[in-house]
């Protein structure tokens, strides 16, 4: 095990986490100018993407972390088939829910998974993705932190689940036990064209913040009990690539398939790069109920 995720199973992750966010929200010049300038040169950030691409145009480092990007330079799968990835990042991974092994069960890294139900907190809400599909996306702190819609869908729920604030990167991937489902997170309900879609915004070392575009902030500082917030009703409607949350920093994002409505996107595997945008997975053409054709 590397030294840093043998660290964050001892570090006190709410006081880290605090101090951090109190660095990141900084409008010290200095502060603010050392840790942009730190994270471009060492993790050699692309700022040409950036609709702001000075760094000493933002106003504190989490305004340049959540920046927006140029119009034009990500772009939509033309195929109107396309369920889209929904960041910039590394796949960590993606497959069958419970395929081949194990019934309800989450791909983590080699000996290691996770059921639905205790990502989603729920095991009834899990029961709608039984035999399903799931995508795993890794960001860096290199990369875009805002996370869009991979399909259209109505916001039905929202479920804030209090959790432990471990790092997210492949070594602790690799090596700590039920990882995402251990984390803090902020598990978006959607209701789509094809069933239900579940967007899961993990949090991780020093992350803790998510925000939503119809919410605002939704993680609130040292939460102690799950908290849903029920949208039915309302009419929050986000079109297959809109904008939907973003991190305050590196993070994952897990999207959840119900069976039978798409199939994974070939070339799609651990640590593949990917881009916002690109096809994630193909809607299957559906069969009329009573109908006898065969697709």
């Amino acid at each position: 095990m590397d030294p840093l995720t043998a660290l964050t199973r001892v570090l006190p992750h709410r006081l880290l986490s605090s101090l951090a966010r109190r660095l990141a929200y900084s409008r010290n010049p200095r502060v603010r100018r050392w840790l942009i300038d730190t994270v471009v040169r060492r993790f050699d950030v692309d700022l040409s993407e950036a609709a702001e691409p000075d760094p000493r145009a933002y106003e504190s480092f989490n305004a340049f972390f959540t920046r927006s990007l140029r119009e034009g330079v990500r772009v939509a799968d033309p195929d109107p088939r396309a369920l889209l990835i929904p960041a910039d990042g590394r796949i960590s991974q993606c497959g069958g829910i419970g395929h081949p092994d194990e019934r309800g069960r989450i791909f983590q890294a080699k000996g290691r998974s996770f059921t639905a139900a205790e990502l989603l907190g729920s095991e009834a809400d899990a029961a709608a993705f039984d035999e399903g599909l799931f995508a795993t996306v890794y960001l860096s702190p290199r990369d875009y932190h805002r996370v869009h819609m991979p399909w259209t869908g109505t916001l039905r729920e929202t479920v804030h689940i209090p959790g432990r604030l471990f790092s997210v990167g492949p070594a602790a991937v690799r090596h700590v036990p039920r990882l995402f489902a251990r984390n803090e997170r902020l598990v978006c309900h959607f209701d789509t064209n094809f069933g239900p879609m579940a967007v899961v915004m993990v949090g991780a070392l020093l992350v803790s913040g998510v925000e939503t575009v119809w919410g605002g902030e939704e993680i609130p500082a040292y939460g102690k009990r799950i908290n849903r917030k029920d949208y039915r009703g309302r009419g929050i409607v986000l079109e297959r690539f809109a904008e939907m949350a973003r991190f305050n920093y590196g993070s994952t994002v897990i999207v959840l398939l119900p069976a039978g409505v798409a199939e994974l996107a070939p070339g799609l595997a651990p640590e593949a790069p990917v881009r916002l945008g690109q096809r994630l997975a193909t809607r299957i053409p559906q069969v009329p109920q009573g109908s006898s054709d065969s697709l």
